[in-house]
């Protein structure tokens, strides 16, 4: 008998005895003289010629609630383990979660996956805009960091830069700054479902935000609002997004929003748009050069305005919030409505036409910034002086205003009010002509005190 004739009669022997017989590998070597190894080696060889043992399935703790089970996903197929659990307990199941978990795997449908489109776009066709939220990335700076990206879809040429809002006046700032650095406008501007750019939708209809607008018709762009969580419907800037997540961000420690950007400018100049791109086979860089930015249509250049804007009132400690922050203006204009302009670099207060304060913008959360020139002459003011006295806010303007002040005490007019429409016409209008105003008035009218609006100054 040769070699090759006693190896098949002991793969023979041992596989009737594991199959057949149902011995294990210590029985099967006792009863061939084999060796466990060799007994485990030759039914290694064997393996996959020969059909396993059938094995008959263990029920589950959970069969008995099957029915249960599927009902509850017919009625809600996003249910999860736990609301399962809180159900099957109700019912007398006794086991845990994990088992249910692995059910609800198995049973839960599936969603039909979708087929896609396969599109091209020629130069200059389309812009793709996006935001990427990079959370709290600043020290000592209680303000998440966002990624503003747009990417254009024929050549994927990228522009980058992080802010730490992504409220109206910093997206449209963030706007002017991509248009500039390609150097024109793509025939059509496709937006994520941000509020910067859609206000509300009515049904499929995005009703887009007014002020963007504005902003588009000044500037010639052609505005698709994205349907809600379809980030298919923007893929050109979404791979973008995750490719600065994966490549750009890792290990980063920006000292501050400066620092951030120009460690994003020089990545996104030498690695971003400079590589070959993984779908296009092409770099970002020369194909937008040679390509598509002379395809890109010229962007008006007319003024817009890119302030962030908030209409307020001056509290009583003389200050306005803006932006979660505070920021002072001069004492005598307590009360008064105001309007709020802020950019990158400074906040300022405006009474009508008249810039009345302006700070540096903080950029930081619940902050006091404040000037010690807004005080002056607040303290001369304590205590309060008699009803019907010439207010300290207005003494500038003499003895015709304590006149006329003394005349309207004895009245029922507030004085309150009247201070504040005083202290208006004075900053907007200056102090002789509140005064020569408050003269003619007392001059004319015997019975009824009115002075002009500020328009009649």
């Amino acid at each position: 008998m040769t070699r090759v004739d006693e190896r098949s009669l002991q793969m023979a022997e041992v596989l009737r005895l594991s199959l057949v017989e149902g011995k294990g590998i210590r029985a099967i070597a006792r009863e061939t003289k084999l060796g466990r190894k060799k007994v485990r080696k030759l039914l290694g060889l064997a393996k996959g010629k020969v059909p396993p043992k059938p094995t008959q399935p263990r029920d589950s703790i959970l069969s008995p609630y099957d029915d249960t089970i599927r009902k509850a996903l017919d009625e809600c197929a996003d249910i999860r383990a736990p609301a399962m659990l809180d159900r099957l307990r109700n019912g007398g199941y006794q086991g845990g979660i994990s088992v249910v978990r692995e059910r609800l795997r198995q049973l839960r449908p599936r969603p039909k996956q979708e087929a896609f489109f396969t599109r091209s776009y020629g130069p200059g066709r389309m812009l793709q805009v996006d935001w990427g939220d990079f959370g709290f990335a600043i020290p000592g700076c209680a303000r998440r960091v966002s990624a503003f990206v747009a990417a254009l879809a024929y050549s994927r040429y990228l522009f980058i830069v992080f802010t730490l809002s992504q409220q109206m006046g910093s997206f449209l700032r963030c706007m002017e700054a991509a248009l500039r650095f390609f150097g024109g406008r793509t025939e059509l501007d496709v937006f994520d479902n941000m509020g910067t750019v859609v206000k509300e939708r009515a049904g499929q209809v995005a009703v887009i935000n007014p002020r963007f607008l504005e902003y588009a018709r000044a500037r010639g762009l052609g505005i698709h609002a994205c349907t809600p969580r379809r980030p298919t419907e923007k893929p050109y800037v979404e791979r973008p997004i995750g490719f600065v997540r994966t490549r750009f961000w890792p290990g980063r420690h920006p000292v501050d929003l400066f620092d951030l950007n120009v460690q994003g400018a020089r990545w996104r100049d030498d690695i971003a748009n400079n590589r070959v791109h993984e779908e296009t086979g092409k770099v970002p860089a020369l194909v937008f050069r040679h390509e598509e930015s002379a395809k890109l249509q010229r962007v008006p250049e007319n003024f817009f305005d890119t302030d962030d804007l908030f209409s307020t009132s001056v509290s009583k400690t003389f200050r306005v919030v803006f932006d979660r922050n505070r920021y002072s203006v001069p004492w005598r204009l307590t009360n008064q409505a105001v309007l709020v302009r802020g950019n990158e670099m400074e906040v300022s207060v405006w009474l009508g036409t008249k810039r009345i304060a302006v700070h540096n913008r903080c950029w930081n959360v619940g902050q006091d910034v404040s000037h010690l020139s807004h005080e002056e002459g607040l303290l001369e003011t304590k205590p309060r002086a008699a009803a019907g006295a010439l207010p300290a806010e207005l003494h500038q303007l003499g003895g015709v205003a304590a006149e006329y002040f003394k005349i309207l005490a004895a009245n029922s007019r507030s004085l309150r009010k009247e201070i504040e429409r005083l202290v208006l016409l004075s900053e907007l209008w200056g102090d002789a002509p509140t005064r020569e105003a408050i003269a003619t008035v007392m001059a004319v009218s015997y019975t009824h005190l009115t002075l002009p609006t500020n328009r009649e100054v």
